[in-house]
């Protein structure tokens, strides 16, 4: 905005109003609309997400704000030098007046009364100071203007030098004053300040005065901080969930069965067992409580598990690692399926970090054939015998953690052939997006698996073939299955 007292420039003329007028209206309409979204966005202020939306929505809000400003100058042209207390041009309307907004320290969102304008003339020592700039500052007008001596009295010591070397380069070497400072006001409230001017040179090119524009934009300020300050902790956060994928990864690498792809158990010279497992990772990228396990035991019995805990992340694979301890335990301790069941019941429930799980323990008998066989709240085992299969009826029993007394495990028994399959999976698997009512459609999807598994090389095909089946589901909770073929006793 050029100074009327300069010499070697002529007075600019406002442009038309018309277009101008457009812009103002364009301007106010989309800071309506996003004043809008940012009713709209969320406020939980917990979530460092929500709080950078939020912050963005204000920053944007009171750019606009300094945009409609602006326009408004832009339309009035140029102002007339800025008149001392007392004088007649006290009484004409000020710029938020003029552009029908309301005026004064209660024009909420508007940086109309947040814009002032001073000279100083070093000629007569003479000083000016708009309207606004007294209400910017916080000083009574009938005090007067303040010299430029007296201005660096407001300003916070930090920034006094800064205040001192613009007015000086302005003043001494010609050159603009652009840079911004903090003052406390007469309130006691601190306001950061911009400030624009340049020197007004006299017609032998000597500093005459020096004009300069204030605009307090604390608003502003604070915005950006805000922005910056969600930024970063939703950096921090993202990086805590990173580290906190890998150690979760890490750690069930360490607790999940060491082997990978097909295990063969023939412990005892009975029927040997094929066996292969595969975890599935959930599609929001949390890692859940699944597990699955496979042990052959001191007696020549397998023990045959999978299970899931209700919660995700660290604490979830801590719990994992606790219950697998115990299950392997008391498996290796001849403890049987259904009792072994409400011992990890009582566990889950003293645990320091209690949670809810469902599982399914079988212990196989190589020597006799026989499946034994109970479930906490888990899918049953599904049969594949001759290309077809089925469900196994479940005895009674309730899920992991959710009896205080502990609860009672009924105990399940069936004679296996050589060929059968026994597939044992988590609910993850077949409840997909569609959450409990895709279970049974889900387990339609394996049965209708039969005919391919009965003519699967070995386990780990037909684990290729569920995988191939669920991969491309979009899961809520991760999902693990593992495959038991029943081979022919050597």
């Amino acid at each position: 905005m050029p100074s009327p007292l300069f010499a070697d420039r002529p007075s600019q003329q406002p442009p038309e109003r018309g277009p101008v007028d457009a812009l103002i209206s364009q301007t106010r309409r989309l800071r309506g609309e996003v004043d809008a979204v940012r009713r709209d966005a969320a406020s939980d202020e917990t979530d460092p997400r929500a709080r950078w939306q939020r912050a963005l929505c204000d920053l944007a809000v009171h750019q606009l704000d300094d945009l409609g400003a602006h326009l408004g100058q832009l339309r009035e042209g140029v102002p007339e030098r800025p008149a001392r207390p007392g004088t007649a041009a006290e009484e004409e309307p000020g710029p938020g007046e003029r552009d029908g907004r309301p005026d004064g320290e209660g024009a909420t969102g508007s940086l109309l009364t947040r814009v002032g304008s001073a000279e100083w003339n070093l000629l007569t020592d003479e000083v000016g100071w708009s309207e606004e700039l007294y209400r910017i500052i916080g000083r009574p007008p009938e005090a007067g203007p303040m010299s430029l001596d007296e201005l660096p009295s407001l300003v916070f010591v930090e920034d006094q030098p800064l205040l001192t070397r613009l007015v000086t380069d302005c003043l001494v070497d010609g050159k603009p004053i652009d840079g911004e400072f903090r003052v406390v006001r007469a309130d006691g409230r601190v306001r950061t300040l911009h400030v624009a001017g340049e020197p007004v040179l006299d017609g032998e090119g000597r500093t005459a005065s020096m004009w300069a524009v204030f605009r307090d934009v604390s608003e502003l300020r604070r915005s950006e901080r805000a922005v910056r300050e969600s930024r970063e902790s939703l950096r921090r956060r993202q990086e805590r969930e990173q580290a906190e994928r890998r150690l979760v990864a890490e750690f069930r690498e360490a607790v999940l069965p060491p082997w990978r792809g097909p295990l063969r158990l023939a412990a005892g010279g009975g029927t040997p067992l094929d066996v292969a497992g595969h975890h599935l990772p959930s599609g929001g990228g949390r890692t859940g409580g699944g597990w699955y396990d496979v042990l052959e035991l001191p007696d020549g019995n397998a023990l045959l598990t999978v299970g899931d805990l209700t919660d995700h992340g660290v604490s979830a694979t801590s719990s994992t690692a606790m219950l697998l301890g115990a299950l392997r335990g008391l498996a290796v301790a001849g403890v049987r399926p259904g009792v072994l069941l409400g011992h990890l019941d009582q566990l889950m429930e003293a645990a320091a970090q209690p949670a809810l799980g469902s599982a399914l323990c079988c212990r196989y008998d190589p020597v006799a054939g026989t499946l034994l066989w109970a479930q906490a709240a888990h899918p049953a085992p599904l049969l594949f015998r001759d290309g077809t299969g089925r469900a196994l009826d479940r005895p009674e029993g309730a899920l992991l953690g959710a009896t205080a007394s502990g609860g009672a495990y009924e105990q399940a028994e069936v004679r296996l052939r050589p060929g059968d399959l026994l597939l044992l999976h988590t609910d993850g698997l077949t409840r997909g997006e569609g959450g409990l009512d895709a279970d049974t459609s889900g387990t339609r999807r394996l049965l209708a698996l039969a005919p391919g598994f009965a003519r699967a090389r070995d386990a780990q095909d037909c684990v290729r073939m569920v995988v191939e089946e669920f991969g491309g589901t979009v899961r809520a909770d991760d999902a693990c299955v593992v495959a038991v073929r029943v081979g022919d006793p050597s």
